[in-house]
């Protein structure tokens, strides 16, 4: 709780994954993939509750053994390829409504994917939205590693710039300092008001604060990125 709002952390992990099968509970630095997010939200001051959303009973197992709450199975229409956020968030809120007449006022959505977030970066996250009660969400961003003036998109056999910038000849060629300041979401942290999801039927919204990270990240979907998480857990340990 902070400042008297009830704070629930949700962590989304569905069984299907492809890419990497059951990514969500592959070790990564001594521990599942999903331990790293559940053991990180029962580590903030300020997140009293962290549930875990799953489709998989494998899943569920692992976060109940990491002392993640699991109080419901996510039905299999929820747990698809492209099952957005809204409705993940939406089934779990509803769930606690009838079954606890449990609502919290911020949400704080933890991605398994996004294993290198700290305790002290949710709750500096939690304070900065509870700061703006006219903002939607706070979303961790981090600069691109090529921003979009120097990417192309495909037209007929050729190629055109993604972005032109008026009055700018050969953007894609400008010097990356002379270009416009430009973000990227990451996977690390998102925290949201209630009534974003429930009046706006999103987990961003519209009015959204950057969190700006100030360390280097990855967003796991693939062997590579486990590698690099890997490496980076090391850094950051020193084993």
């Amino acid at each position: 709780m902070y400042k008297g709002l009830k704070i629930l952390a949700v962590v989304p992990a569905r069984g299907g994954s492809k890419g990497v099968p059951k990514k969500n509970i592959k070790e990564l630095y001594g521990k599942p993939l999903i331990a790293w997010s559940i053991e990180t939200g029962l580590a903030s001051k300020y997140i009293d509750r962290v549930i875990v959303s799953t489709d998989s009973e494998e899943i569920a197992e692992v976060a109940r053994a990491h002392k993640g709450e699991v109080p419901f199975l996510r039905p299999k229409e929820l747990a698809e390829d492209l099952t957005p956020d809204p409705p993940v968030f939406e089934h779990c809120l509803n769930y606690l409504s009838i079954k606890e007449n449990y609502a919290p006022d911020i949400i704080v959505h933890l991605r398994p994917t996004g294993p290198l977030r700290t305790s002290e970066e949710i709750d500096a996250a939690i304070e900065l939205l509870a700061k703006y009660p006219d903002a939607d969400s706070v979303r961790s961003v981090e600069e691109p590693p090529k921003p979009p003036y120097k990417m192309w998109r495909p037209e007929g056999e050729f190629l055109r710039p993604f972005i032109e910038i008026p009055g700018t000849k050969d953007t894609y060629n400008a010097p990356r300092q002379s270009l416009p300041k430009v973000y990227q979401t990451t996977a690390d942290i998102g925290v949201l008001w209630l009534r974003t999801i429930l009046e706006k039927k999103s987990v961003v919204g519209d009015k959204v604060l950057p969190f700006y990270l100030k360390r280097e990240t990855v967003d796991i979907d693939n062997l590579f990125d486990f590698e690099i998480a890997e490496l980076i857990f090391r850094k950051r340990y020193g084993k």
